[in-house]
């Protein structure tokens, strides 16, 4: 369109646009005239109807849609089908991630570029000037518009009834699309994460199972056990699961902070913890075990205050009370830390009595 700058000549009697005889058309143009816009020329790129070149178009058109329709489907595929879970090594799973967004973008690309192949070779060739001119428009050019904007409509239906490879292709390539919109909201209905006797998602490599039904040992990141006397009053220590690979990814869930508080703390800190169902008698003497898995976002939670008695996350500064359940009292964490119950074995080592009561990390809408 070219717009010039000029004084408009004194404008023709408007058409009244409420007249039945009027076609869409015709109040699309009667609308044009108002803005003082000509069209010169509004014609099809074509010549005749369902010529070789316009059916190439199509035909390109169409691919693109099918192009986004099968890229989509396979993205479905792969959601749902390909290994996802993490293993140690190389395995098929190092590719579910790169697999799902090569899929999903060629399927938007694919759609986006058959959208621009239709807007330009397509829909109606158009020249029209336009001098500018101020002022607000009369009430009627809401119907105008309203008409305007339905003429387009019928433009593109037309264009796509005419052409049933196009509208085969459409329909091919956008359902799936929003089949790819739904998926990450059902997919996880789809298997149940819960189905095992000993759920991941619930088990640590704390738990008596990972060790032949015996309890498990508290030992450093080299695999040697740990006596209470190697804790030094109102120091801690990092503990991982003795079981084969505990201080490995494959038990990323299990690292512990234990803490050996002062006694006054000690007493604090008992006497809470037998207030509450869960955390009664995880205590062993003046020892005390949390998780170092923030709950907000699964950083680790090691800074020790001992003054305070505070633990803190470096990643959201999230801070925990030791002495009260290791409850959030700052920071964007909301669920506590949950304690490993404590125990010393036969030789003086700590043990875990059991694993811990609540899940670790962050948060999630199935935790019991």
């Amino acid at each position: 369109m070219t717009t010039l700058h000029h004084d408009a000549p004194d404008a023709p009697e408007p058409v009244d646009v409420d007249d039945p005889r009027l076609s869409r058309f015709d109040i699309v143009k009667e609308g044009l005239r108002r803005d003082e816009i000509e069209v010169i020329t509004y014609e099809s790129q074509f010549h005749g109807t369902n010529s070789k070149a316009e059916k190439r178009v199509v035909r390109n058109i169409a691919l693109l849609f099918i192009i986004a329709g099968l890229a989509a489907f396979a993205f479905l595929g792969f959601y749902i089908f390909w290994p996802w879970r993490f293993e140690l090594g190389h395995t098929m799973g190092d590719y579910y991630t790169p697999l799902l967004g090569i899929t999903l973008g060629i399927s938007l690309f694919a759609v986006g570029f058959a959208i621009l192949a239709w807007a330009k070779k397509l829909l109606p060739h158009e020249v029209s000037i336009q001098a500018r001119h101020d002022g607000a428009s009369p009430t009627d050019e809401q119907k105008i518009t309203g008409q305007t904007m339905l003429f387009v409509g019928d433009e593109l239906n037309q264009g796509v009834q005419r052409r049933p490879l196009l509208k085969g292709a459409i329909g091919f390539g956008l359902a799936p699309i929003g089949l790819v919109a739904a998926a990450p909201l059902i997919g996880g209905l789809i298997e149940n994460p819960h189905k095992a006797d000993q759920p991941d998602l619930f088990t640590t490599g704390f738990s008596p199972v990972k060790n032949g039904g015996n309890l498990v040992r508290l030992t450093r990141d080299d695999g040697t056990p740990i006596r209470p006397e190697d804790v030094s009053t109102g120091g801690q220590m990092t503990v991982f699961p003795g079981v084969p690979h505990g201080a490995t990814n494959e038990y990323a869930d299990s690292p512990t902070l234990l803490i050996h508080l002062r006694p006054d703390d000690a007493e604090e800190t008992r006497n809470n913890a037998a207030a509450d169902r869960r955390n009664a008698g995880s205590m062993w003497g003046n020892y005390v075990a949390y998780s170092k898995i923030c709950t907000h976002a699964g950083c680790p939670a090691s800074l020790y205050e001992q003054q305070t008695n505070r633990l803190l996350c470096p990643c959201h500064q999230s801070q925990f009370l030791i002495t009260r359940n290791a409850q959030p009292i700052f920071g964007p964490a909301t669920r506590r830390l949950p304690m490993l119950p404590l125990g010393v074995d036969e030789e003086g080592y700590f043990v875990a009595t059991s694993d811990f009561k609540d899940t670790v990390g962050p948060d999630f809408w199935e935790r019991p």
